[in-house]
């Protein structure tokens, strides 16, 4: 054996290791202290199968060591093992505190937030734990001398070792083969908080997706497109959607919440849906997939970027559209219409430390009202509910909920404070969408004006131990699909367009609804007819005189 040159200074001191020893002690220690989640959840799946239990331990464990022995080699093992190390201490920490899941989707959400989004979730407890658990172990791999062998001997060793657990790997798998199969189809996320391997896995496959839609253009969507059945009545349609971020049906009382959180909506006659579901569990998925025309079973990230969407299609038939932004932009959705990033404009009314309140949006409203001239569709997208600083989302005169959490470390609050400061968020968007509705009341006499809103996905408070969003839909909780979705149309553009808001409310209490209606009901609420409008989707076809007038046309 050969040791690896150092600094004459270093070889005093720093401890002399083998370079597979040291990836075995690697092995070990991502496996122990950064897999909790990982272990904990296998456990209670395998609780009936003690020996398949084991089995798979031994199995997942060779496996790590295979991968950790294929990267041992000269100028190559420190690098690759502190990169691995510090990986599975960052997502362990997320796993561990929030449950929440690094798939790709979540990598995805992650690139395109802001840098004050990103700010709440790097606390002093985070910080510490990242320093414990992946810091100092790597600095510990930096100071150690490696041992390595002469190259050909090194290979045939490193070869032995990766076959030999590749062996156990295999064989752990095929003695218990049904058990797992079965357990792999009931529970399909058990792997997906095996660190360091899961996130590594999803970012590669996020790059992957990124460069391969880098350059896809939008093919035209609904160029047929035209306005029909125009009110009569002198009076441009507008229709205002508010996109809500992160709010949770669970927590509005007009769906039958305890706690008072619409008392302004209340008293706006509007009409909510309270069995509607989301499109996904976090904005990233959400947003283009329910502007798209695609089903949520239908949807994917390149099918959204390679199809034009709602509003292009609104665009086509000479709607005018405006998209005012307050959250982390619109995912590509607004491409080619009109659109505002609000907080860049640092307004001191609204806005601290690049975020702003989501009064922002409802202060620029009278101003694009007033340059409304013919048939028109504003988006305003909010920050809403976004957490874990739900406290930061609203101004201090709706603390109506206390105690509540002033914190964006969960840790330091208890649940109560936690749920308190959610519903306040909850409360504040009451407030914005009924100033909204007051608005376009004020001008009833020159416009004839719909609000819709709906929120992109929902939240988990720590129910089963989950926090915040993102979970892969397939295992999701209610909590982060189960959204709020509502309506308010005006009562004479109701009675002009033959809108029956009796039947509508009836049908929104009775009926399950979800992302896949947004596309048809807009087009439907602004009277544009096309061929990729689908009546059975239009939550107003049914509830109209006469009844489904779109496809009549």
């Amino acid at each position: 054996m050969t040791n690896e040159k150092i600094a004459p200074g270093r070889q005093k001191f720093a401890p002399a290791i083998g370079s597979i020893t040291l990836c075995l002690v690697a092995t070990l220690y991502v496996l122990l202290v950064t897999n909790r989640m990982f272990w904990t959840k296998a456990y209670g799946y395998f609780i009936a199968e003690p020996a398949a239990f084991a089995a798979f331990v031994i199995g997942i464990s060779a496996a790590i060591m295979a991968l950790f022995t294929f990267f041992s080699a000269k100028y190559v093992t420190k690098p690759v093992l502190i990169f691995f190390v510090l990986v599975a201490s960052v997502s362990s920490w997320f796993n561990d505190q929030f449950g929440v899941i690094i798939d790709k989707e979540m990598i995805r959400n992650a690139a395109v937030s802001t840098g004050a989004e990103s700010s709440h979730l790097i606390t002093t407890r985070f910080i510490t734990y990242v320093l414990l658990t992946g810091i100092l172990p790597s600095l510990v791999i930096v100071w150690i001398r490696i041992v390595h062998r002469p190259i050909l001997k090194k290979l045939a060793y490193n070869t032995a070792v990766i076959l030999a657990c590749s062996a156990i790997f295999v064989a752990a798998g095929t003695t218990f083969y049904k058990t797992y199969a079965g357990i792999g189809r009931a529970h399909r996320d058990m792997m997906d908080t095996l660190n360091p391997v899961m996130p590594i896995t999803s970012a590669v496959r996020y790059v992957i997706d990124a460069q391969r839609n880098a350059n896809v253009v939008a093919e035209p969507l609904g160029t047929d497109a035209r306005r029909v059945g125009t009110v009569d009545n002198g009076k441009p349609r507008v229709t205002i959607i508010v996109a809500g971020e992160t709010a949770r049906a669970q927590n509005f009382s007009l769906g039958g919440y305890a706690k008072t959180t619409n008392p302004e909506l209340a008293k706006r006659n509007v009409v909510y849906f309270p069995n509607t579901s989301s499109c996904g569990t976090a904005t990233a998925t959400s947003i283009p997939c329910l502007f798209s025309v695609y089903t949520r079973q239908q949807y994917s990230h390149r099918k959204g970027l390679e199809t034009e969407n709602l509003l292009d299609v609104l665009t086509h038939a000479k709607v005018d559209v405006t998209w005012l932004d307050n959250d982390t932009g619109s995912y590509d959705v607004t491409n080619r219409v009109s659109y505002t990033f609000l907080p860049h404009s640092a307004d001191p009314r609204f806005c601290q430390d690049g975020e702003c309140k989501d009064e922002i949006l409802v202060d620029k409203v009278d101003g694009w009202l007033d340059k409304v001239k013919g048939d028109s569709v504003l988006v305003l997208h909010q920050l809403g509910s976004h957490g874990p600083a739900y406290y930061q989302r609203y101004p201090e005169e709706f603390r109506r909920f206390q105690p509540d959490c002033r914190s964006n470390d969960f840790s330091s609050c208890s649940q109560e404070e936690i749920t308190n400061a959610y519903d306040n968020t909850i409360l504040y968007t009451d407030h914005i969408v009924a100033m909204v509705i007051d608005k376009l009341k004020q001008r009833s006499n020159s416009i004839s004006g719909s609000v819709l809103y709906f929120s992109d996905h929902g939240e988990s408070l720590g129910e089963n131990g989950i926090y915040l969003h993102g979970t892969p839909y397939i295992i999701a909780p209610s909590q982060q699909t189960h959204v709020p979705m509502l309506v308010w149309i005006a009562d004479d553009l109701a009675k002009v367009a033959g809108f029956d808001m009796a039947c509508l409310a009836k049908q929104a209490a009775e009926g399950t609804y979800s992302h896949d209606n947004i596309f048809h009901s807009v087009l439907g609420m602004m009277d544009v007819s096309t061929k990729v409008y689908d009546p059975k989707l239009d939550v107003f076809a049914t509830c109209r005189t006469p009844s489904n007038k779109l496809a009549l046309k």
